[in-house]
């Protein structure tokens, strides 16, 4: 017996997040649920969960059928306790033992444990949130952003415990992490406000029979057009003859053709065309420097003098899109201070020509004023009027009302979006990014990607997103053993950190 069953199912706030949705999950699914950030993904799994109403259709659940939901941020109120007591206030019977057995199978070392929820790192924290959902033995599990915070090591570890899951076990998943998607699910639906998609295939390969799909419907649809015309301008044919011979049977018949065109005018389904949740575009300044950066070798040390990793001679120069590769705690945060330091003019063994136009996003969003609205820091920071800086925050997703709300009040995804606006207006000839792709969803990570290959500025980047990695990196340091080295493909790393047994932090 099915999971659930989701009938001509639709969501309609202010404006149609989806309509007339068919779905059935069966035991052991593992879909993929994809679609822009905005969509609908969250509202549909608060309907699945049972904590949103559909507007209309209807949902049928397996009796008894229990469900889990992972969402994406902490919930306050959890912030105090430790991970043991966050995990036992979830099992219904708040037994230890029952925590303590959800806590193993997600491998969370038990010195950890015993620490409040506030003192966990975010990866942690999302790893003790599923052990929550698992605690209660659910049918269904329902995640949001499962790999957010989580370094390649406990994605790996994440994706070994999916793979162990009881067979029956339905999974959906709504990711911006592509790969994470190829790897753990076999069915794929892509959300839409009308024509929702959906394929018994990974993501990846749904992507490219969605492309295929829809340009069907758009060849239809011009055949039935065409079809249409013709039978119209058939109708005018017989329309004129009719009135000049007096036939009331060619009326008649012309009335007929006119009827058929106008049901396959009607009928004709235009291909679908995805409102995109705002333009990602990265202008970009010219560099003449052969070098724009220059690194000596050094070490690399904590801020607490503890030696880190030994550094070679390294340059940067245009057009090279490096990305820093290493486990937690290797050093890629400090050695992005490094560079961010020389970028600011800082003396060290990290120089940056002064040609150098920088444009620098962290994960944390840290340039970003949270009491600022979105039109004050575009106007602010850049020579623009009103009406230009209104155009601009609307090209890239921050609508009209949220223009002048405060920065705090928006969305991760809103936010990140806002980021690469202000990246775009710097111009720069060098990008200093750290997961840059924190909080886009897969639309805007494309575009950030076309983007970043499309143009000849140079880039430095540390990213967990193996997608990202693979499509806009040109050179891979990676800091193994106490070492910074170059190699030629990201592959083994990203075989070894997969592979990797995670411990505390």
């Amino acid at each position: 017996m099915s999971l659930l069953t989701l009938k001509d199912a639709g969501i309609t706030l202010g404006a149609p997040l989806f309509t007339q949705l068919d779905l059935t999950l069966q035991p052991g699914d593992r879909l993929a649920l994809v679609a822009p950030n905005g969509r609908g993904k969250s509202t549909l799994r608060h309907a699945v969960a049972g904590l949103t109403d559909l507007t209309e259709g209807q949902i049928t659940r397996r009796r008894g059928l229990i469900t889990g939901l992972l969402t994406q941020d902490m919930p306050p109120d959890l912030a105090g306790l430790t991970a043991r007591e966050a995990v036992v206030a979830a099992a219904e019977d708040a037994q230890d033992w029952r925590a303590d057995i959800a806590l193993d199978d997600l491998n969370i070392p038990e010195a950890l444990r015993d620490h409040p929820m506030s003192a966990l790192s975010g990866g942690w924290q999302r790893l003790v949130m599923l052990a929550r959902v698992w605690v209660a033995e659910p049918d269904l599990i329902l995640m949001d952003e499962p790999t957010n915070h989580l370094d390649l090591a406990r994605i790996g570890q994440l994706q070994r415990w999916i793979a162990a899951l009881p067979r029956g076990t339905g999974l959906i998943v709504a990711s911006h992490d592509r790969a994470f998607l190829d790897e753990v699910c076999t069915r794929t639906l892509f959300l839409r406000d009308r024509q929702s998609v959906q394929f018994a295939l990974p993501y990846s390969r749904a992507v490219l029979a969605l492309d295929e799909a829809d340009a069907a419907m758009g060849r239809q649809h011009d055949l039935d057009l065409r079809a249409a015309r013709a039978l119209r301008r058939q109708a005018a044919k017989l329309k004129n003859i009719g009135i000049n011979s007096g036939s009331d049977l060619l009326v008649v018949k012309t009335k007929q053709l006119t009827d058929r065109a106008a049901k396959i005018e009607a009928a004709a389904a235009p291909a679908y065309k995805t409102r995109s949740a705002g333009e990602i575009r990265l202008d970009t300044s010219d560099a003449h420097a052969r070098a724009l950066i220059t690194v000596s070798p050094c070490e690399v040390t904590a801020p607490d003098g503890r030696r880190l990793f030994r550094c070679p001679q390294l340059w940067i120069t245009p057009g090279d899109r490096v990305v820093l590769m290493g486990a937690n705690g290797a050093g890629k945060s400090r050695f992005l201070a490094l560079v961010e330091a020389a970028l600011k003019g800082a003396d060290g063994p990290i120089r940056a020509a002064t040609s150098v136009v920088a444009g620098i996003a962290d994960q944390g969003l840290t340039g970003l004023d949270p009491k600022a609205t979105p039109h004050g820091l575009i106007t602010g920071r850049f020579d623009l009027g009103d009406q230009a800086a209104r155009t601009v925050l609307a090209g890239a997703g921050t609508a009209l009302p949220l223009q002048t709300t405060a920065i705090r009040a928006l969305s991760g995804g809103q936010k990140a979006r806002l980021a690469m606006l202000v990246l775009r207006l710097t111009r720069p000839n060098f990008f200093l990014l750290d997961e840059p792709t924190n909080h886009l969803d897969i639309e805007g990570q494309e575009a950030l990607e076309d983007e970043l290959t499309a143009k000849t500025a140079a880039a430095l980047l540390v990213s967990h997103d193996r997608s990202l990695i693979r499509a806009v990196g040109t050179r891979f340091w990676w800091i193994d053993q106490g070492r910074l080295i170059e190699v030629d493909s990201p592959e083994p790393f990203i075989v070894q950190s997969l592979l990797a047994t995670t411990s505390g932090d």
